[in-house]
């Protein structure tokens, strides 16, 4: 059905093999910093209107592959589609964040929750597909959801927040209304993500964006055992093919050693983190990504290289040998912005192939 992976490199990382070079690709790496992207949101007329239509999802994803030499694709889609198809309604205003018609704030509104029909989120399946055809075995194709707690963030709060004080205020004064909503956040992710993987996303990640925003065992009770529950319903393989599971959680540094743990083949990191130390903490159990800081990319493109180098030298002697080992995926530790110079991009992926390969040969 697919044509044959022409780059493994991402995949090999991902499965603690051996590579030539590290593997870098950039979370958000799809979007409004690259003007091609902007003029295809145009011709959508709005962000829901590009993301449920998978032939602009399948142009948007492939954008930043025509430019840079990334080694993997990652779908062109957004943490939020799984409330949405619960019927919370979903809306994204001009120059404003994603906004929910009906949060979930009280009782009642907890109770009507269910896994939704997985029907009403065929667009994205229809985008994976589409992707991963167009992509002709270029690179590996990433799908990703939000995390079960991230996802009741935005849930409760009816948008972002700077303070999350409505969900901490559920989860503190009612926390068996945040049980029950996590439990089909989580039986809903691993349903959405397993969907994703037989419409052909060969690596699937969590994005725990906010599960950092959490008070030391809260985040054991509310995030990470949810992430573990999506985990444990996740398909292993596919097709013959072994599938790998990344995690992310922004602000998760605190808990490295917790997350090691988890029934997942890599561990993403955010900016605050040192490589080798975490390296050293998590074992070679894990792959580790990560973690440029995404603001080093406003730098010219002189400290961007040595921003890069940092980063790479940081994670230690990258493994050659036969068997698994530690390995590394280079990305950032969060979305890149924006306002970020496309150019600059294409600095920071040629340092990435440039250095890693030097750090093979001494």
């Amino acid at each position: 059905m697919f044509a044959p992976l022409k780059n493994d490199t991402f995949l090999r990382a991902c499965l603690r093999q051996a590579t030539d070079h590290t593997p870098v690709w950039l979370m958000r790496q799809a979007g409004r910093y690259l003007p091609e992207y902007v003029a295809t949101r145009a011709r959508a007329g709005s962000f829901m209107g590009l993301a449920t239509n998978p032939d602009l999802a399948t142009e948007v994803t492939l954008q930043p592959l025509e430019r840079y030499p990334l080694d993997a694709a990652i779908l062109f889609s957004d943490i939020l589609t799984v409330p949405d198809a619960m019927g919370l309604g979903l809306s994204f205003a001009q120059g404003e964040g994603p906004r929910f018609a009906h949060p979930v704030r009280d009782e009642a509104a907890v109770a009507k929750l269910a896994v939704p029909d997985l029907e009403k989120l065929r667009y994205v399946f229809d985008a994976v597909t589409s992707i991963r055809r167009a992509l002709d075995g270029r690179v590996p194709l990433i799908g990703f959801s939000g995390s079960p707690w991230t996802l009741a963030c935005y849930m409760v709060e009816g948008a972002g927040s700077d303070d999350y004080r409505l969900v901490k205020t559920l989860l503190y004064s009612r926390p068996d209304l945040m049980h029950r909503m996590l439990q089909v956040n989580a039986d809903a992710v691993a349903a959405y993500l397993n969907a994703q993987i037989e419409a052909g996303a060969q690596a699937v990640m969590i994005f725990d964006s906010w599960g950092g925003v959490l008070a030391d065992g809260a985040f054991q009770a509310f995030s990470l055992a949810y992430t573990a529950r999506v985990l444990a319903q996740l398909k292993r393989t596919h097709d013959g093919q072994v599938i790998p599971r990344i995690v992310f959680t922004k602000g998760g540094g605190l808990w490295l050693k917790e997350m090691a743990a988890l029934d997942c083949e890599v561990l993403g990191l955010d900016w605050t983190v040192n490589l080798g130390h975490a390296r050293a903490l998590v074992g070679h159990a894990k792959a580790l990504q990560g973690n440029i800081d995404p603001n080093v990319l406003f730098a010219p493109p002189a400290q961007i290289r040595d921003e890069v180098a940092r980063v790479l030298d940081s994670f230690g002697a990258p493994h050659q040998g036969a068997g698994p080992g530690p390995t590394h995926i280079f990305n950032l530790g969060h979305g890149i912005s924006q306002y970020t110079p496309p150019e600059h991009v294409a600095a920071l992926v040629q340092a990435v192939h440039e250095h890693s390969r030097r750090l093979r040969v001494k």
